[in-house]
């Protein structure tokens, strides 16, 4: 049965950690910000083969906020992953991210290689996360991240208001047809998956969480030189926040890394989680191989 557990970060912000209870390969799961491990139904699975550790972003989920708003970054989400790999027992593991959670997993893989055994990313790049948005959209890639920014100021500064209209609208299978065929989300969702997962997200506080999404896409390029163990990208043809181009030109920059490209969104875990399953067990596949 899945666990949840309170963990300290090195800053002393109290986050909410949570393992799946399943057995099999240990995977540390860097999610998308302020979204629950049910995003990802056939990892967390009792019988998916692996046994699945995240935690909630700060702020979210109940985990507390850090005393310093400030520490919001990417590093700060870092010092959160390897306070529950610690407090979990696990020296090093598969990791699977998706979104801002790939700039977490990159900089886990390049400033502590020996923790991590192979690193799916999904539907992310490793860094410059706002600039990889708008693609399909055309937007001129000049002017992708000043749009983003001030999209999230906007909609930070909009938080109150944006929470009461949200708290209004009913979460159903109508909702989640209409959202899945909105352009956002895929037709491939299913309601069983999506309704539970949209109904926790949307209880955030707005304001906060596009604090973090502005906390978190400040974030550098990563130095990938360092960044030597198997590498499976997973991108969506569709995905108007992560362009599918940007992701294979991540690939193009690691010689050993694997791209494979959905027809899906950004929502991927989601829309294709029996295929995004796969790609982690093919991902595990090269791990074994190499140590071979």
């Amino acid at each position: 049965m899945p666990e949840r557990f309170a963990v300290t970060s090195r800053d002393g912000t109290v986050v909410q950690g949570w393992r799946s209870g399943g057995g099999g390969v240990p995977v540390v799961l860097s999610n998308g910000l302020g979204t629950s491990p049910q995003s990802w139904p056939a990892l967390v699975d009792g019988a998916s083969g692996y046994d699945v550790v995240t935690w909630y972003h700060r702020g979210t989920g109940g985990s507390a906020r850090p005393s310093d708003p400030a520490r919001v970054r990417v590093e700060d989400h870092l010092d959160d992953l390897l306070a529950v790999m610690d407090a979990c027992g696990l020296d090093s593991a598969l990791v699977a991210c998706w979104s801002i959670g790939v700039n977490v997993g990159f900089e886990l893989a390049r400033a502590h290689p020996e923790r991590v055994r192979g690193l799916l990313a999904v539907a992310g790049v490793p860094g410059g996360t706002f600039a990889a948005m708008g693609g399909p959209w055309r937007v001129p890639r000049r002017l992708r991240a000043p749009l983003a920014t001030g999209v999230a100021r906007a909609a930070r500064a909009l938080g109150p208001a944006l929470g009461g209209v949200v708290g209004r609208v009913p979460v159903d299978r109508r909702t989640a047809w209409l959202l899945a065929h909105s352009g956002v989300v895929r037709p491939a969702a299913r309601p069983e998956v999506l309704v539970p997962v949209l109904r926790e997200f949307l209880q955030h506080d707005w304001r906060w969480y596009f604090h973090l999404a502005l906390g978190a896409a400040a974030h550098a390029p990563v130095d990938l030189s360092g960044v030597r163990c198997p590498v499976t990208l997973v991108a969506g043809r569709s995905d108007v926040l992560t362009s599918v181009h940007d992701v294979v030109a991540v690939a193009d920059r690691l010689p050993h890394a694997q791209v494979t490209v959905l027809p899906g969104s950004h929502f991927l875990p989601v829309e294709h989680p029996e295929l995004v399953l796969a790609a982690l067990d093919e991902l595990q596949r090269r791990v074994v191989a190499g140590a071979a």
